[in-house]
């Protein structure tokens, strides 16, 4: 699990230094209690590994956000689909055009990956005795 949080991190432009270790491992042990508790299984199931790495990011980049929010000048918040063609239909969005500022997007952001999948969990809770 922590090489997909990393594998995310890097897609999304942040480069980790070296005390996100320390931070990202605690957010991945609080993710991975949550899934466990809410579905009350021993181990995160397969199927919810993907929720589980986004709650462990979304954690991640709260912290970095409230203690170190220089630290996450890397992250390309601004970018964006600007025009979908496919065949003879063509989209095109209005960018720049957003009244969104960079770190309203962040906290969007963080908002979905916390709350991402958390109806998925009904498919894999087990009863409580």
């Amino acid at each position: 699990m922590h090489e997909k949080a990393v594998e995310l991190l890097t897609a999304l432009g942040y480069e980790m230094q070296g005390t996100d270790e320390a931070l990202l491992s605690f957010c991945i042990g609080k993710a991975e209690s949550t899934v466990k508790n809410e579905i009350n299984w021993q181990e995160v199931p397969e199927g919810l590994m993907h929720i589980a790495v986004s709650m462990a990011l979304g954690e991640f980049l709260t912290a970095k956000k409230t203690f170190d929010p220089a630290g996450l000048a890397g992250l390309d918040l601004s970018a964006g689909i600007k025009q979908l063609q496919e065949g003879d239909k063509n989209t095109v969005f209005s960018t720049g055009e957003s009244s969104l500022t960079d770190e309203q997007r962040l906290d969007n952001y963080i908002s979905l990956l916390m709350n991402y999948g958390k109806k998925e969990f009904s498919a894999f809770r087990r009863l409580r005795w």
